[in-house]
């Protein structure tokens, strides 16, 4: 593997295991420092010449190993060795939730905010009207907007997707 098609895994890689650290750890800036401490790992070995045939499998297999380190010095040994291992299922769900939150990334500023301010924290209409100073009726015609442009960006190249969220 050279240094251009390694860089091309970090790429697409770094978010999903970003969320998968995320939901180990469950803190955003330990879980990105982990992160980008497997790649960096990683990369001392690529470059050292060793051959890795699934890299997306041993890459997940490092960002756990790392979080379980982590975890070691902060819980008991018992909560880190019911971590299991990074099978095809937690992979699936962290590249799930990558893909949500690259497609929420996207939406025009004033949509994200008042998505957000709805769904990750949980307000009304009614509070997000108050809080922002606008109507009720441009709340609900951004949450309208920010659903439809969701569905449509996390559907294309997929199977329709459901948001666990709605």
């Amino acid at each position: 593997m050279n240094r251009r098609e390694f860089e091309l895994l970090f790429k697409r890689l770094y978010l999903p295991l970003g969320m998968y650290a995320l939901r180990l750890v469950g803190d955003i800036d330990q879980a990105e420092d982990l992160v980008q401490e497997a790649f960096l790992k990683s990369w001392r070995e690529v470059d050292e010449g060793k051959e890795i045939s699934d890299f997306k499998s041993w890459i997940y297999r490092c960002v756990r190993n790392e979080c379980i380190s982590f975890l070691r010095g902060k819980r008991e040994m018992a909560d880190v060795e019911e971590i299991p291992e990074a099978g095809e299922e937690a992979i699936d769900t962290s590249e799930r939730d990558a893909r949500i939150w690259r497609a929420v990334d996207g939406l025009p500023e004033k949509c994200r905010e008042i998505f957000l301010m709805s769904k990750r924290d949980g307000m009304t209409g009614e509070e997000i009207a108050s809080e922002l100073g606008i109507s009720i009726k441009t709340v609900k015609n951004q949450m309208t907007k920010a659903l439809s442009r969701l569905r449509q960006a996390l559907s294309e190249g997929h199977k329709p997707f459901f948001l666990p969220f709605l």
